[in-house]
């Protein structure tokens, strides 16, 4: 029996069987720990989707519950004001149209005369002592700036010959007074004269002054 052929084969064989022994463990070493990794793996997962599905479900449920409280809750309403402020803008409205005009130094806007002015009586002291060593006669319409002699001739054929009546006279009035005179008076412009004409006849000689000064139209 030739001892050198079998150690030829047993060698291998051991080998064999070796390698067979040593697979099989690592095998089932690296099988379990997969199977634990994926079994906790999946477990993660899971408890992870659960929590999602209850979040969920906890949000749906308060979005319920705004939806219902929006739907108990009664529409805000309408101001009542709207009207009340309507009226109001109404009533200032004709209590301004009849009340005294006022002269606002910053606003170069001319405000509307009074209908039906009364004057008061005539201070001639108190005139000159704002208008200094210019003379002023009682209702004398050439104290109103762009008002001279012609002019002044002219409303007194049209009757109006008084502060008083040229401060009820309306500015569509002074244009036809103008125009009856001719075309040599078409430049004149009377848009202020009845506001002037009315402090006048109320004796306000600083405001008028102030404003004349203020408001230097020439043929305003």
């Amino acid at each position: 029996m030739d001892f050198s052929n079998i150690a030829c084969w047993i060698w291998p064989l051991i080998a064999g069987v070796v390698c067979g022994i040593l697979g099989y463990l690592l095998g089932r070493l690296f099988g379990s720990s997969k199977e634990e990794t994926t079994t906790h793996d999946t477990y993660d997962y899971k408890a992870d989707l659960d929590a999602c599905r209850k979040k969920t479900a906890s949000l749906e449920a308060d979005l319920e519950a705004c939806r219902t409280k929006l739907k108990a809750t009664p529409p805000p309403a309408a101001p009542a004001a709207a009207s009340t402020t309507a009226s109001m803008a109404s009533s200032f409205a004709a209590g301004a149209a009849t009340s005294e005009t006022v002269i606002s130094n910053t606003n170069t806007s001319v405000p509307s005369p009074s209908i039906g002015i009364i004057g008061v009586p005539f201070d001639a002291a108190a005139a000159k002592g704002v208008y200094g060593k210019k003379r002023i006669k009682e209702d004398d319409l050439t104290i109103v700036e762009g008002i001279g002699p012609k002019i002044s001739e002219l409303f007194h054929n049209h009757d109006i010959k008084t502060w008083a009546a040229l401060a009820s006279t309306s500015v569509e009035k002074c244009q036809e007074v103008l125009n009856s005179g001719g075309k040599r008076f078409e430049i004149h412009r009377p848009g202020t004269w009845p506001m002037q004409a009315e402090m006048a006849a109320l004796g306000k000689w600083a405001e008028l002054k102030k404003w004349q000064d203020e408001h230097d139209y020439g043929k305003a």
